[in-house]
């Protein structure tokens, strides 16, 4: 896949990132205009649109439909772009990272509640692993199926490469990201099962380690347990 093949993937999808954008937008724009103000919200979010079009054209290719990650990788340039329209206004990572958790939070608690995995839907996230580890696309994630033992925890998956972190870093959003990855314990909130993670990549570990457990329960809140390492004292 030559890069203007790529490029010219995302650009024919450019009206579903933009409608997922403003889905996103409606989220948060509220929020910063209650913290801050009504003109400022919209200016961080008019920001922000320019932003993510400009950004589509240079999102990595990573297999496009055939790659279930590209969605991932899709839906993680809404709040990159929030982060760079958030920091051009002087707003701290961790100011827009408590706003994105926010507008996250109102947006899960809206939707269907999710079923677990069949086994038929477990048994194809192995053959995904399995082909990310063949690393066909740099942008990519690369990670590994974990099986459970179904008392500590039923399955689980081991992230040795992250596109996120690939396209942050790129984009120099370093910082934001740890906050951008704890979404996950807002997005992984599955009535009768439980996420827990004790590592991750944004954080300087070597894998993020997602487990899942029948029956367990996703416990943690804001803030992040990584805001309470870096100011002990608060």
């Amino acid at each position: 896949m030559d890069e203007q093949t790529g490029k010219g993937y995302y650009r024919s999808r450019m009206s579903d990132i933009i409608a997922l954008f403003e889905e996103h937008a409606r989220a948060w724009t509220p929020l910063i205009a209650n913290r801050f103000s009504v003109d400022w919200a919209d200016a961080i979010t008019e920001y922000a649109r320019q932003y993510i079009k400009a950004l589509v054209p240079e999102i990595p290719y990573i297999g496009g439909d055939e790659n279930p990650m590209t969605r991932h990788l899709m839906q993680s340039t809404t709040s990159l772009a929030l982060y760079k329209a958030m920091k051009m206004r002087g707003i701290s990572a961790s100011e827009t990272g408590k706003i994105l958790y926010e507008a996250v939070m109102g947006q899960v608690s809206r939707l269907p509640v999710l079923s677990p995995n069949s086994p038929e839907e477990l048994a194809e996230k192995m053959e995904q692993a399995r082909r990310s580890q063949a690393r066909q696309y740099p942008g990519d994630w690369v990670w590994e199926f974990i099986e459970g033992d179904g008392i500590e925890y039923d399955y689980g998956y081991d992230f040795i490469e992250c596109g996120t972190q690939k396209l942050y870093r790129a984009h120099h959003a370093d910082e934001f990201l740890p906050y951008y990855c704890y979404l996950d314990f807002v997005t992984y909130r599955i009535d009768g099962w439980g996420f827990t993670r004790t590592m991750t990549l944004a954080e300087g570990d070597n894998r993020c380690d997602f487990r899942f457990k029948r029956g367990g329960k996703t416990q943690k809140g804001w803030p992040p347990p990584f805001m309470e390492e870096m100011n002990p004292d608060e």
